[in-house]
């Protein structure tokens, strides 16, 4: 057998993913860390939840449905299995604002029709496209939001009410102070005390009751210091369940009421699939690694959000989203399943049913104080530091201005405009600078190199003196196609005339030059990669030759009458300098593989390994052959790589030959190798890791779902390697996973390789390649017998 043709379809092992549960009862277990995490959840989303709801200006009791249905509902059919959803602090100005103008039955059906309107943008698979916002905007909005938040109820701090809008709360807020309720504000001021100074108790003990959440403290403090001070403060006042407000029609003008189902569909889907992105990454740097725990799928977790906001609104809840806090809490605590989300929700359902006459304890102002503490809170000076070292500054402010003066909608519609504009600035913006250096012309681009900076670059080159060195150096990240055929003939021009030119990057680093075009080039038998076999340039094709011999020392004359003489400089400059790779670029031996072609790197760039199927054996398992295990060694320690690649590629022999292998198959040296391919077929059939797609399709056959899935399993072997991982835990060494498509020409990488535990699965665009997206577990079972019998 051969590894260039398919392997043979008898005698196969059956590999299926487990998909019904084994003979017998099921039994439900339930680990104790989800119990203990969600209890502490449940002790965050009580006292928030209440604050939120008085917030908003909805009855209290909307806040504990909406705590409950967010726990039950989106813990259950949600896709972050981690992830708390509520009533969240980011939806309180939207929320209020619809209070208002249409009343709260009204607001009920908005909530409703907001979570049908996830649920038909979860069945289009648009969830990554939120994630395309800029993060600048979100954390605009989030702080606009905030901000709001943070006015209206420094007023009820003070002992009195808020006003409609963020323009009048600090207009009011002079005579506010005039009129200062000293009872409310001793009762807020010890709120935001315990708040603050909670999570920052000293010592051993300081440890240990800082387990205890703070906002329950804060709340419980508060309520115990004016129920036993008698202060004559506002207090909770839950109604009866039995006059619980349910939805009714939508009142009001239709165009309002779409900005409002659109206003409320927007935010709470952005957070909401943010959070869990968020989610997955404190998961991946848990002490456990998140063993065990799924990552996150997006459109489930947008369709979980849509029928806990359907639920909510129906039940009369404030609108639901994913919340950071709560979940962070949940993530923090160890929790390992959806169980302990769901058990919160039943916390706040058993709270709301039995705790109402402690309920009633609360005074208004220490929620008032703990929301406003969250608000302040929500304007991140991380987030700021962020935006700025990204030059996004103005952005972040024109949002965050734009929510806070005139609405959320318009907000972010402002953020996206002033995004849009600096983008194009960027674009256009290009400094050219030129200087001489030790004899040589230093011509410096900074920006991007488009057709409109072409003016000045080709004014630029042309005041360099005829026949001098120059070295170019671009610093920028893109550059079209007039731009590079100006750079091209000018380089042409200026070589004709005995001069030389150096291309490097920002770092001093040479990349690929514009060729010049030649005779050869122009040659209509030698187009870009014409077929190889046998290619004779220039010369009337003839019948194929197997006389390899003669065929290799005509190749090896070409290269010494053509190419030598273009490629002999660099060479002789790496032979005195010796070679400085920038990456480990580890692929199979397949013949069609061409790694300069796939990678557009020239001499010096790659280290490269190629071995049958891209094989990464664990450390010592190589069986006297540490072939593989050293050159890891000597790119990692002494080579000092910045990236390690693993290049997988379509119709793999050795992929092939995994699957049609058999326990019976005598120990050739082919199959004792193959051996250190079985953790890529058991991942395959585990149902704890997700099946790829390529361009949103399942892969074709099986033979394409092990090619893609050994991919990521040898990145995953790499990482047993001692140098690998103390390079890793340095930040000074990334990991990357392509995949090649023979037959389409098309690449295809990995996204998430580069975290410092594990791998999402995700195959992303990386301009012009099309995407992979993780697989949804409502791939059918029995797709991978399906594919095999196809």
């Amino acid at each position: 057998m051969t590894l260039c043709t398919p392997a043979r379809t008898t005698n196969r092992p059956r590999i299926q993913r487990p998909h019904s549960p084994p003979d017998g009862p099921r039994r439900f277990r339930l680990a104790g860390a989800d119990v203990s995490a969600s209890v502490a959840v449940f002790l965050i989303a009580l006292p928030l939840s209440l604050g939120i709801a008085l917030a908003t200006g909805a009855p209290l009791q909307a806040g504990l449905v909406a705590a409950a249905v967010g726990g039950l509902v989106a813990g259950r059919f949600g896709g972050s299995p981690l992830q708390v959803s509520g009533p969240a602090a980011g939806l309180t100005v939207v929320t209020a604002e619809l209070i208002q103008k249409y009343g709260w039955r009204t607001t009920c059906a908005i909530t409703v029709l907001a979570g049908l309107a996830q649920l038909a943008l979860s069945a289009l698979r648009v969830a990554r496209s939120a994630l395309a916002v800029s993060p600048a905007i979100v954390h605009g909005m989030l702080a606009g939001i905030g901000v709001t938040i943070a006015l209206a109820q420094l007023h009820i701090v003070l002992g009195g009410t808020p006003q409609s809008s963020a323009v009048d709360n600090v207009l009011g807020l002079p005579a506010q102070l005039a009129r200062v309720h000293p009872e409310a504000l001793v009762i807020s001021a010890l709120t935001v005390a315990v708040l603050l100074c909670w999570p920052r108790l000293p010592g051993r003990a300081g440890r240990l009751v800082r387990k205890v959440p703070a906002a329950l403290v804060a709340v419980a403090g508060a309520t115990a210091v004016a129920a036993f001070a008698g202060l004559a403060v506002p207090r909770v006042d839950l109604p009866s369940w039995s006059s619980h407000a349910l939805p009714g029609l939508p009142e009001g003008p239709v165009l309002g009421i779409a900005a409002g189902v659109l206003t409320i569909t927007l935010v709470t889907s952005v957070q909401s699939l943010l959070s869990a992105v968020a989610v997955d990454k404190l998961v991946a740097a848990r002490g456990d690694r998140g063993q065990g725990v799924p990552r996150s799928r997006l459109d489930r977790e947008l369709a979980g959000q849509g029928a806990a906001n359907m639920v909510s609104g129906a039940l009369g809840g404030l609108p639901v989203a994913g919340v950071a806090v709560r979940s962070v809490a949940n993530v923090s605590a160890g929790a390992v399943s959806r169980a302990s989300t769901m058990l919160h929700g039943l916390w706040i359902v058993l709270a709301a049913l039995l705790l109402v006459p402690v309920l009633d304890l609360i005074p208004l102002p220490a929620l008032a104080a703990l929301v406003m503490v969250v608000g302040i809170q929500m304007v991140s000076i991380t987030h700021i530091r962020t935006v700025t070292r990204h030059r996004e500054v103005v952005v972040y402010a024109v949002t965050l201005a734009g929510v806070v003066l005139v609405g959320i909608l318009e907000g972010v519609a402002l953020g996206i405009a002033v995004a849009i504009a600096v983008a194009l600035h960027r674009l256009a913006r290009t400094r050219i600078t030129r200087e001489e250096r030790d004899g040589r012309q230093l011509l410096h681009v900074r920006g991007q190199l488009t057709f409109l900076a072409v003016p000045r670059l080709s004014r630029a080159l042309h005041q360099l003196p005829r026949g001098s060195d120059v070295v170019i150096e671009l610093d920028g990240s893109f550059m079209d196609h007039a731009a590079y055929e100006a750079l091209s003939d000018w380089t042409a021009g200026h070589l004709a005339h005995g001069g030389t030119v150096e291309t490097t990057g920002p770092s001093g680093a040479r990349i690929a030059e514009p060729a010049p075009v030649t005779d050869s080039a122009s040659h209509p038998c030698c187009r870009p990669w014409t077929p190889w076999h046998n290619h004779q340039c220039g010369e009337k094709p003839t019948e194929t030759r197997r006389t390899t011999g003669l065929h290799l020392a005509s190749g090896i004359g070409k290269f010494q009458r053509n190419t030598a003489p273009l490629v002999r400089d660099e060479l002789a400059r790496l032979a005195r300098e010796g070679q400085r790779p920038s990456q480990l670029f580890l692929t199979c031996s397949d013949s069609r593989l061409v790694t300069s072609m796939i990678t557009s790197s020239g001499p010096g760039d790659l280290f490269t390994v190629r071995n049958v199927g891209n094989l990464v054996p664990l450390p010592g398992e190589e069986s006297g052959d540490d072939s593989v295990a050293a050159a890891i060694e000597y790119a990692v320690e002494v080579l000092r790589v910045e990236s390690i690649t693993v290049c997988g590629h379509s119709g793999c022999g050795a992929m092939q030959a995994l699957l049609g292998g058999s326990p019976d198959d005598p120990p050739t040296p082919l199959r004792r190798w193959l051996r250190h391919g079985r953790p890529s077929l058991e991942r395959m059939a585990s149902r704890r890791h997700a099946w790829a797609r390529i361009s949103g399709r399942l892969p074709a056959d099986a033979v394409e779902q092990l090619c893609l899935t050994n991919v990521v399993q040898q990145l995953e072997h790499l990482r047993a390697y001692e140098p690998v991982a103390r390079r890793l835990a340095e930040g000074t060494l990334t990991l990357h996973g392509v995949y090649f498509h023979v037959g389409e020409a098309q690449a295809y990488l990995l996204s998430g390789t580069d975290e410092v535990h594990g791998y999402d699965d995700v195959f992303t665009r990386v301009m012009p390649t099309d995407s992979l997206e993780a697989a949804t577990r409502d791939v059918p079972t029995d797709h991978l017998e399906a594919a095999r019998a196809s």
